[in-house]
This record gives structure tokens, C-alpha cells and sequence, in this order.
């Protein structure tokens, strides 16, 4: 099993309908839907977490490879 870290962007943003929110990014992985929103920050963080697992794991799936930049910016650990 391999731990992933990957830098993780989170500004203030608002909602469509005008409310506050938070917008949480992977820049090196967004162009493939690393990209989400919350309430607040920690929402946004949880978010994004859950996203970025949902998408190693398709790669991994689907044995398809992490785009280079990803890689460049990932921390791989063995456990």
C-alpha cells in the first residue's frame, strides 16, 4: 500500500447562489477532477481528501498512469 501526498490548494470562493464557500484543489491533478468546495475549510479539506483517494485509486484500478506532474509532487511511502 503507498501513501500519496499531493499539494492541496484552498481559497475563499462562493456557491452559485451567492452563499460563501471554500474551493479545494490538487493543481497537478484538477484537469482530471481534483477539484471540490465545502461550507468551510476543514469541509473543504475532508472534501478533497476523499476525492484525491477516489482518483489514485481509479488510476490504480484501472492501471492507468498518474499524469508526470503528479508524480514529481508526490511523496511515495512504503508501508
Amino acid at each position: 500500500m503507498g501513501h500519496y501526498a499531493f499539494k492541496v490548494v484552498v481559497e475563499p470562493d462562493h456557491y452559485d447562489d451567492g452563499r460563501p464557500a471554500f474551493k479545494a484543489y490538487c493543481p497537478v491533478l484538477e484537469a482530471i477532477g481534483a477539484s471540490t468546495s465545502g461550507d468551510t475549510k476543514d469541509e473543504a479539506l475532508l472534501n478533497i481528501q476523499q476525492v484525491l483517494r477516489m482518483i489514485v485509486n481509479e488510476l490504480k484500478d484501472e492501471r492507468k498512469p498518474f499524469p508526470p506532474e503528479a508524480l514529481a509532487d508526490a511523496v511515495v511511502v512504503i508501508v
